[in-house]
């Protein structure tokens, strides 16, 4: 007896995997390339249709109410699937659905798979496009009633049976089914080629879609074993992700510490649709100076990107304060003319009791002035320039991390071979990044982790 195949479509609620119902299925039994039965029925989901589900389908909440539920439906669908694989165009998603109404019943609903997207991909390379409706058009398979159950399924039926002609002996089948193939759990646009080819080393990886667009950026410490794990979590997040990917790209970093920033770099850069950490820009707070109208030296909190005035800049405004604080009461500086209260009069500030009088004019201008300069210069002085030196691609190669009066300068690659000791040697060959935020924050947590003696003075 020949293998039998059960080619299924279903229509659904339209929520990804988790929490979507079907309203729609229909099955198809073939042994070999003969059909023995077929089986399509409506499903009462027992929750709303959304508007734009019927606006695809053209199923809506009064045509499924006197419907069969799926409990009242799962026997004929066992019955039926029973010693056939499961065939259908982007698998993934009709097995899901199908086996999480099984799950909800209580009952544990597995088959073999194929899927007919990746299928086509292999027996018919070099198309445009995979959907369905545009294989159908490539290889004059008629499709009518395109997103209703029964219409799909038809051309589904006939695109297998073209792919059993050209598979006469199931040996591109058959190594779909493999128990160690990965092609039934990978997304459908993706080749299992193009998985086996990631390194399994530190670095990122980028999902794009099929404009070659970033979608997603990731860092892992082995870059391969990272990105099959997306394709085997079945959140909705995840299973959306898999079926927009088309391509990935990846960057071998060496260690963990690169990896880190080059993924904040470019989610920064790229801003991907399926990130969702480090996405929302935070503004630092800098403490600046500026002299005004009586010439006296001022210091002040401001929020901006820019740093071109900036004596030091902290990520919120409660730090900002309290370094400005601590450099008032170092300084003797007046509470008033560092933007810490608003009074035009003499100040009085709670905490800062040591102004010599700037403020009402019983100290001159130009004594405040010195120590306001003072202040500036030592802030300043606090801003370290060092590297950070780490594990590199290859084995004669190390990395390292610049990080230029207290910024983040970037990093970069250098052979063990080299020497490069003077800020100037690292900023000729780095590779020049974004100071965000998040790459500082990235920095200090390594070096607390590491410990200060991670970075080397220059």
């Amino acid at each position: 007896m020949e293998q039998r195949y059960a080619v299924i479509d279903v229509e659904t609620t339209g929520k990804g995997i988790n929490g979507n119902r079907i309203t729609e299925i229909c099955i198809v039994l073939l042994e070999g390339k003969v059909i023995l039965d077929k089986y399509t029925t409506l499903v009462n989901p027992d929750q709303h249709i959304p508007n734009y589900i019927t606006g695809l389908t053209g199923i809506d909440n009064d045509l499924v109410h006197d419907a069969p539920a799926f409990d009242e439906i799962a026997a004929r669908i066992l019955e039926i699937t029973e010693g056939a694989i499961f065939v259908a165009h982007n698998v993934s998603f009709d097995y899901n659905v199908v086996r999480n109404e099984f799950k909800a019943i209580g009952h544990n609903f597995v088959r073999k798979k194929l899927c007919t997207v990746r299928l086509s991909r292999k027996i018919f390379p070099g198309l445009y496009s995979y959907s369905l409706g545009n294989l159908c058009t490539s290889l004059n398979i008629h499709l009518k009633n395109r997103h209703r159950a029964e219409g799909d399924t038809d051309a589904t039926v006939v695109l297998f049976q073209k792919i059993l002609e050209e598979d006469p002996d199931l040996s591109i089948i058959n190594s779909f089914l493999n128990i160690r193939s990965k092609q039934a759990t990978l997304p459908p646009h993706l080749k299992a080629e193009q998985i086996e080819a990631l390194p399994a080393s530190p670095g990122i990886y980028l999902f794009k879609d099929q404009k070659e667009k970033i979608i997603y950026a990731g860092k892992a410490k082995n870059i391969k074993q990272r990105v099959i794990s997306h394709f085997y979590d079945k959140k909705n997040k995840e299973y959306l992700l898999g079926q927009k990917t088309h391509t990935i790209d990846y960057e071998v970093t060496g260690n963990e510490l690169i990896a880190l920033l080059l993924e904040a770099e470019m989610i920064r850069k790229h801003y991907p649709e399926f990130n969702s950490a480090q996405k929302k820009p935070i503004v630092p707070f800098h403490i600046i100076s500026y002299t005004n109208r009586r010439g006296i030296l001022q210091l002040a909190i401001d929020q901006s990107y820019s740093a071109d005035t900036s004596i030091e800049f902290y990520y919120s405004r409660a730090d900002a304060v309290a370094a400005l604080e601590q450099l008032c009461i170092a300084f003797d500086l007046c509470p008033r003319y560092c933007n810490l209260q608003q009074s035009t009069a003499r100040c009085s500030h709670y905490k800062i009791k040591s102004c010599k009088g700037v403020c009402s004019q019983e100290e001159a201008v130009e004594a405040y002035n010195v120590r306001v300069q003072k202040a500036m210069e030592s802030s300043l002085s606090k801003k370290m320039s060092y590297i950070i030196k780490e594990k590199g691609r290859t084995g004669d190669e190390q990395s390292f991390v610049l990080v230029k009066d207290g910024i983040y300068r970037g990093y970069g690659f250098i052979d063990e071979t080299t020497q490069v000791a003077q800020s100037e040697d690292f900023e000729e060959i780095v590779r020049l990044q974004t100071h965000t935020y998040h790459t500082s924050k990235i920095i200090t947590s390594y070096i607390r982790k590491r410990g200060d003696e991670v970075m080397i003075p220059l």
